[in-house]
């Protein structure tokens, strides 16, 4: 009996595997694709890990104490105590600490009126006014809100103290005690990070994808490789295929690097998390690919990337919350991929989150990634063909 003939690799994945070779060797030789893919996203990472930050503390204030009391230094020691206030200077009146703010040197003015131990100690009505500057509106808000929580428990254990003076039973008190879930510490970078995994691959995928077909297509090469018997779909797939597993290793890069460098719990499923990153490249890829096809050099393709992906990651709700846009810009946020993504990675790496909790967000991503891969294909094989 003659021996079975050995099974040959077909003709379609002959040719599929010659193209994914052409382009590993030709990313791997150009150092600055490879910066951009590779390196970039980690020295990004660690950019804008540590630079935003929405935590705030030592918030720095100016005093103006007009009263110059033993009560008014105590509560002024008590109300810098934690450390969100940082006093930096002293005024003598409230036009004096006005003109601090003015020259940038405090972002709040505390001003302790005229008679204010006075007033405490005969149980009558003292004020204290708050000058903020708003140019920051988050850092006015938790110094406002630093300043108005302390002297209103102060008033409210005052008032207690006044009734048991007076035999009287002490009024009522409500107290919050609140239980923090999944970020204890109110940390930023757990809530940041994940965001900027979504954030920097939809710019290294896109930009990328499309400067490098619009490169090929002036040099000329896509047009030779185009007249070849391979397959516009096969030929596109074989382009693609590098770009997907370097997507996939740079969300391990920059998950990694989130979770040994900032701390960034990592609770989730990894497979639900693969799943959902090939979702989104698909999306990502598919535009890189489509500005290619509409673009005649690379400064269009490039420009075309840049006017995709900042309105992409604004409407995202990586840096700022959905729910505090306008109506009318909620709505188009359901047409960005971003969107779906960023909600699955932190849920994922935050809560822990399985695919029966993010069903509909990766649903989404497959819509998405199936009809804008292919529109991209469809408009690479008229181009093309």
């Amino acid at each position: 009996m003659t021996a079975p003939a050995e099974r040959r690799p077909s003709r379609a994945w002959i040719q599929y595997a010659a193209v994914v070779r052409k382009e590993v060797l030709q990313t791997l030789r150009d150092r600055r694709v490879m910066f951009m893919l590779v390196f970039a996203p980690f020295l990004q990472t660690l950019v804008l890990g540590f630079a935003v930050n929405f935590d705030v503390d030592r918030v720095p204030v100016v005093v103006a104490d007009q009263d110059q009391s033993v009560e008014s230094r105590l509560h002024l020691r008590r109300l810098l105590a934690d450390g969100t206030l940082r006093r930096v200077g002293d005024a003598s009146s409230a036009e004096g600490g006005a003109a601090a703010l003015d020259r940038g040197e405090a972002a709040v003015e505390v001003v302790i009126p005229p008679r204010f131990g006075a007033d405490l100690l005969a149980g009558r009505p003292a004020e204290v006014q708050v000058v903020l500057d708003g140019t920051d509106p988050n850092r006015s808000n938790v110094a406002a809100g630093a300043v108005t929580r302390y002297f209103g428990e102060e008033a409210i254990r005052r008032a207690a103290e006044r009734a048991r003076a007076a035999g009287l039973a002490a009024p009522a008190r409500i107290e919050v005690a609140p239980r923090l879930f999944y970020n204890p510490g109110l940390k930023s970078a757990p809530y940041i990070v994940p965001g900027i995994a979504a954030m920097l691959l939809v710019v290294v995928t896109t930009i990328v994808t499309a400067m490098g077909l619009s490169r090929e297509r002036e040099q000329g090469t896509l047009e030779q490789v185009a007249v070849t018997p391979i397959p516009a779909t096969l030929l596109l797939a074989g382009k693609m295929t590098p770009f997907v597993f370097i997507g996939f290793f740079d969300v391990l890069l920059l998950t990694v690097a989130g979770t040994w460098v900032f701390g960034v719990p990592l609770r989730g499923n990894l497979a639900v998390m693969a799943l959902a990153t090939f979702l989104y490249l698909l999306s990502t890829l598919g535009v890189g690919l489509l500005i290619s096809t509409l673009s005649s050099n690379q400064q269009q393709s490039f420009l075309g990337g840049f006017l995709f992906t900042m309105p992409a990651m604004l409407l995202s709700g990586i840096m700022t919350p959905i729910d505090s846009m306008p109506r009318w810009m909620q709505w188009i946020t359901y047409a960005n991929p971003l969107r779906y993504f960023q909600q699955i990675a932190r849920a994922n790496m935050m809560k822990g989150a399985g695919l029966a909790d993010v069903w509909p967000e990766v649903l989404a991503l497959a819509v998405f990634g199936a009809v804008i891969f292919g529109l991209a294909t469809a408009r690479f094989r008229k181009r093309t063909g």
